[in-house]
């Protein structure tokens, strides 16, 4: 089987409303369209469906299944996206830090999800393995 490469994550949300002011204002995302209960977004090559579901609760932090998510930023933009998340006064968890050959920063969303933006390829990050 020969993909190209990533296409596009659909998120669980509990506020479509809340996760768009987030998504669009705070991260930049282009909304597409948007539904009753869902809304699609681009950014960069990749595009994100938020799924509203309020009967869905956040469970703990660790568990199976997906741990976070990360979208590939330039060098040259990843100190200001840095900037617009402090900004915002969105949850930082980690970072900004080099991790490998790339900077890094992991942050939340408002229902908890975790998210990251990084500089460097995967060849990159296997040169310096952490």
């Amino acid at each position: 089987m020969r993909v190209k490469g990533f296409n596009h994550i659909t998120i669980n949300i509990s506020d479509l409303q809340r996760s768009l002011q987030f998504y669009q204002n705070v991260l930049g995302m282009d909304l597409v369209h948007r539904g009753r209960t869902d809304a699609y977004l681009e950014w960069g090559d990749a595009w994100v469906c938020l799924l509203e579901n309020k009967k869905l609760h956040r469970s703990e932090k660790k568990k199976l299944g997906v741990d976070h998510f990360a979208f590939s930023i330039d060098d040259e933009d990843f100190f200001a996206a840095v900037h617009q998340l402090e900004h915002y006064h969105v949850n930082i968890v980690r970072g900004p830090v080099k991790r490998g050959k790339g900077w890094t920063i992991n942050f939340l969303d408002p229902d908890g999800i975790e998210m990251e933006l990084h500089t460097s390829d995967l060849q990159e990050r296997m040169t310096v393995w952490e």
